[in-house]
């Protein structure tokens, strides 16, 4: 079953259309899941697999990248992943046909949400198990789905934080050794300041004591 179907832009992470299987109060906590999904959104870029399934639980996400759009649905352990990524692909392809010259110019999250009633009429074409012939040309065209990666959500989401609080530590140590250093040059030249003024005080008293007692 197809539980949740989510299109975000892959540059911000907006979500662009959605469609949710009953309502966010279900069994299965949809909203847990829309907000990994979100946070998804927010790691993708240009670097990130074109085609990947994430394991949340008892579910999976799987999602492709088409054309700096991610189409992304949340569906049960058990289902094909055949089913779901042709169901994304023809998703891509209808959603790219009516609104490819739109993408990039909205800024209101579900600017599409019209889109909807089209993800309902493929999501129907695709959790139909008892069209064969269907299923056999989704197995033909997606021989190679073995190979896509397989991750856990958790990791793909938090991957990132560990390498931060790295980053954060090497700025501060370069931060606090920039600032030993320049404090250190402080210290040295008002060390050489005051030696240079005892070697004077120095200087003059000798000079005054010799005068003193000589002239």
């Amino acid at each position: 079953m197809i539980h949740m179907t989510l299109i975000a832009r892959v540059r911000d992470g907006l979500p662009l259309a959605t469609s949710i299987e009953g309502d966010e109060q279900s069994d299965i906590g949809i909203s847990k899941f829309t907000s990994q999904a979100k946070m998804l959104f927010r790691k993708l870029n240009d670097q990130s697999p074109k085609q990947c399934s994430l394991e949340t639980g008892n579910y999976y996400f799987h999602y492709i990248i088409d054309k700096n759009v991610c189409y992304l649905c949340l569906c049960d352990a058990a289902m094909s992943r055949n089913i779901a990524f042709a169901y994304l692909e023809e998703l891509a392809r209808e959603f790219c046909a009516g609104n490819a010259g739109r993408i990039e110019s909205v800024t209101r999250p579900y600017h599409f949400i019209e889109f909807d009633s089209v993800i309902q009429n493929v999501k129907r074409k695709y959790v139909d198990y008892r069209n064969r012939h269907h299923l056999s040309a989704v197995h033909t065209e997606l021989q190679d789905v073995q190979r896509i990666m397989v991750q856990n959500i958790e990791e793909v989401i938090h991957r990132g934080e560990a390498l931060n609080i790295l980053d954060d530590k090497a700025a501060n140590l370069a931060f606090m050794s920039q600032k030993y250093k320049k404090d250190a040059h402080i210290l040295n030249s008002r060390s050489s300041i005051l030696k240079l003024g005892v070697v004077t005080f120095a200087i003059v008293f000798i000079l005054f004591m010799f005068k003193l007692y000589f002239f």
